[in-house]
């Protein structure tokens, strides 16, 4: 018989592996990814202001997900 204290705990665990995920996950600095694209980053924050880049403030600092990223520049490639 599973107690709730025991499903309770389960939860904890499932969350906290969730949270360690996000955690681990490597971010981008708007300089980065303006260096990586060859683009000044001043437009890196205007793509993030107006909603176009997901990102994060951090230490005064915007951070792109890594995954984020990826995904941006999926939804830009141009198809044959």
């Amino acid at each position: 018989m599973v107690t709730t204290l025991e499903i309770h705990d389960l939860s904890i665990a499932k969350y906290s592996k969730v949270l360690y995920a996000e955690y681990m996950e490597e971010y981008y600095s708007t300089k980065q990814i303006a260096k990586m694209l060859g683009v000044k980053t001043i437009t890196v924050r205007r793509w993030i202001t107006k909603g176009v880049m997901p990102a994060f403030m951090l230490d005064k600092e915007y951070r792109v997900k890594k995954s984020d990223f990826e995904k941006f520049m999926a939804e830009r490639r141009i198809k044959k």
